[in-house]
């Protein structure tokens, strides 16, 4: 890939080095927010309001809140751990390709070119954008897979990398992805219930009406209801820019790396774009698990193999 020298000398994705000594305070990060927002909305607020109800309209009121706000919990926290405890995928021992990645599928990678590259020690760390026929990580000095990069914070490669998140203290990768998206659903709906929930609590600290509570949860109350603000708003944004990246078939880096041409050679249409993330059955979408049968027949969900496009003929990408 071809580009000017002032971008390569600022690469976005370097940022999260700086961070690297964060570690599992991040962790702590996320659940004291979760523990403050229980505090506000359950504790401070919806329980009592559900135990002094006084018509059956308000109990159920406060009941549905506190089902949603629970059972959304619930997914948050799974999905979050499966993004933090889960390997984004690493290159196998010994692993190499079979297939020429600049012609595709079609064109077996002989044993000869494979040895005259090995042999040459032509080092190079290139994106999948790049034309040499293997592409070589001189950091880890192993081959790397299609859609392969090198992390600097992990020290590693990484399958399918799209980025190095501080906040789940892993990189996001092919074995992660999906599971990373519905960690950022489950929080846009978990934040936008809470800063629904506590609107009208919010506006009366503004108005001339006696709040009942003690100072530390009114001030408990508000600090949750700007917290969860200002995360539905950013969670929304960065889960816009996810979903056309999926619809794409991409990734971060591979946005960022790739060039301004509207040919992909892994876009594949929306449906199996989807179900390179997602797998095809629909009662795992949601949750942050694979069915048996798509880890069988889908290989990209293992992050080795990707099929390409049919009018892939190595010409662009």
């Amino acid at each position: 890939m071809h580009r000017s020298g002032a971008a390569m000398a600022w690469n976005v994705f370097r940022f999260c080095t700086a961070l690297r000594g964060l570690g599992s305070v991040m962790i702590l990060l996320v659940l004291a927010v979760v523990g403050v927002t229980y505090y506000a909305l359950v504790l401070c607020n919806y329980g009592p309001a559900l135990l002094a109800a006084t018509g059956a309209l308000d109990a159920l009121a406060a009941l549905a809140v506190l089902l949603l706000f629970h059972f959304l919990l619930v997914m948050l926290l799974w999905s979050y751990f499966s993004v933090v405890f889960t390997d984004p995928g690493g290159v196998p021992p010994n692993w190499r390709s079979d297939v020429d990645e600049e012609r595709g599928e079609t064109a077996p990678l002989s044993t000869s070119n494979f040895n005259s590259f090995m042999n040459s020690q032509q080092s190079i760390d290139l994106s999948d954008t790049g034309s040499p026929r293997i592409r070589y990580c001189r950091k880890c000095n192993q081959l790397k897979p299609p859609r392969c990069h090198h992390c600097s914070v992990c020290g590693r490669c990484v399958l399918k990398m799209d980025h190095h998140c501080v906040w789940v203290v892993n990189c996001v990768g092919a074995l992660n992805y999906k599971f990373f998206l519905l960690f950022l659903f489950y929080t846009f709906l978990e934040t936008a219930l809470v800063t629904l929930s506590l609107l009208p609590h919010f506006i009366a600290f503004f108005s001339d009406v006696e709040i009942p509570g003690t100072p530390g949860a009114l001030a408990t109350t508000f600090l949750t209801f700007v917290l969860n603000l200002a995360f539905t708003l950013s969670v929304l944004g960065f889960m816009i820019m996810h979903v056309s990246l999926v619809s794409a078939n991409t990734t971060t880096i591979e946005a960022y790396e790739k060039k301004t041409t509207p040919f992909w050679k892994y876009d594949l249409g929306r449906r199996r774009n989807f179900a390179q993330v997602f797998g095809y059955n629909k009662w795992y979408w949601f949750i942050p698990a694979y069915s048996e049968e798509d880890l069988r027949i889908i290989p990209a969900l293992q992050g080795l193999d990707y099929p390409v496009r049919s009018d892939f003929d190595g010409q662009g990408l």
